[in-house]
């Protein structure tokens, strides 16, 4: 299981301080399973682990082998909760099938049209995942592919559509049964942020070749692990460790990895704390960083800039390979010190100190760390987070599961083009 370190808050937060937040937290956790508390119409994530529909289950590993033994390419259309989380998963874990190209989480003609260079003479399919299918962003790049994909194939284009969406009404619900695409399931009571281990997430990330099966049962064990109701779980103590922090004026989490295939489970992270809890004139503003790459250009910042953050350090001890540092005869660069050592010991170095000067500098830092990183583990993380946001939202005092702001835009854009 993780290993959360909060050694490195000393002076910051005490240990005493986070144990007697106790009650606190307590209250907060019991509020996901209470039908009365803010929020409560979607937190079926807290028990999807075990709870998910087995029957679909199946239906999504049926489809990802037929879209892996027909399609060079999978063009993943959503946004935010729609592809964030199966992307995280990819860039840890790459595709071993089809090429998976995201779009339509943005409005870039240079996305899409790079995205579009790439089927030229490749076979390809389309996963279309939107709750109602009138987004903007993915509906306009739904148009166009599906235009494309209809040019290349005719009438066969319908089988190779895929739509994740409501299980009875919307737009592109009423679309894909008009036309017989196969449908998945977005859940009613599962935010767009917490639906990585439904078939938002599942059915690209199975067509890619991930084991889903290993994912789900990664968060299965972090379900019933960190169920646990007193401060010996690391989820309590991260969420009352970072509410603490908050409280003294710390209103920045800047989210750190080590390895740059982990850099976008720092995006993912962004959006389901930043939506969750960024409300009611509240919240903490969730950042990233891949060290040691930004240690070069933000670290004088987190070193000596204003004192309104604190870091949370996903480390992985193993990260599936190394190289030992060659020995050279002239020593022209002066590290025949090194020679030998393999790469992880630099950068478990570079870690250690890393902690020890943002310590010094007034950057507090916590840490979860685990041995290794595999499919298993990475379930186990996505829903350690997944957790703690519930819990550190109601702790906040906010709704969690609503995101009123999101909506602000939208309707200045609508406005502007002229939507009728």
């Amino acid at each position: 299981m993780l290993k959360l370190d909060l050694s490195n808050l000393e002076g910051v937060v005490s240990q005493e301080q986070v144990n007697a937040l106790a009650p606190e937290v307590e209250a907060a956790h019991a509020k996901l399973y209470d039908p009365a508390a803010p929020g409560s119409d979607f937190t079926g994530w807290v028990r999807l682990p075990e709870n998910y529909d087995k029957d679909e289950f199946a239906r999504i590993q049926k489809a990802a082998a037929r879209i892996r033994q027909d399609s060079q390419v999978l063009v993943v259309i959503g946004i935010g909760g729609s592809y964030l989380g199966a992307r995280a998963v990819l860039e840890v874990f790459p595709s071993d099938g089809p090429e998976i190209c995201f779009v339509g989480c943005s409005l870039s003609p240079n996305e899409l049209e790079a995205v579009i260079r790439k089927l030229d003479d490749r076979s390809w399919s389309i996963n279309v995942i939107s709750k109602s299918g009138g987004t903007t962003e993915p509906a306009v790049a739904f148009r166009v592919f599906r235009d494309l994909l209809v040019k290349q194939y005719g009438a066969k284009a319908n089988e190779r559509i895929y739509a994740t969406t409501d299980k009875a009404r919307g737009a592109l619900k009423s679309v894909a049964d008009a036309n017989g695409w196969e449908s998945f399931v977005v859940p009613d009571d599962v935010g767009g942020r917490f639906s990585v281990l439904s078939a938002v997430g599942l059915l690209p990330l199975a067509a890619a070749g991930v084991d889903i099966g290993q994912l789900m049962a990664g968060a299965r064990d972090a379900m019933n692990a960190y169920d646990k109701r007193d401060m010996s779980n690391p989820v309590w103590q991260y969420a009352a460790a970072r509410n603490l922090l908050y409280r003294q004026g710390k209103k920045i989490e800047l989210f750190c990895t080590y390895e740059p295939s982990y850099s976008f489970i720092g995006e993912w992270l962004k959006q389901l704390f930043g939506e969750s809890e960024g409300k009611d004139g509240k919240g903490i503003f969730p950042a990233s960083a891949q060290f040691t790459t930004d240690l070069h250009s933000l670290g004088q910042y987190i070193q000596d800039g204003e004192r309104h953050l604190f870091e949370t350090v996903i480390y992985v001890d193993d990260t599936g390979c190394d190289i030992a540092i060659p020995y050279s005869e002239d020593d022209g660069d002066n590290l025949n010190y090194l020679a030998g050592k393999p790469l992880s010991f630099v950068r478990e170095m570079a870690f250690q100190g890393t902690l020890a000067a943002h310590k010094d500098g007034g950057a507090p830092s916590m840490v979860l760390r685990m041995d290794k990183m595999d499919v298993h583990a990475l379930g186990e993380l996505l829903y350690f987070f997944e957790l703690s946001c519930g819990i550190s939202g109601h702790l906040l005092g906010v709704n969690p599961f609503n995101q009123p702001g999101v909506e602000a835009y939208k309707k200045n854009m609508f406005a502007l083009l002229g939507k009728p």
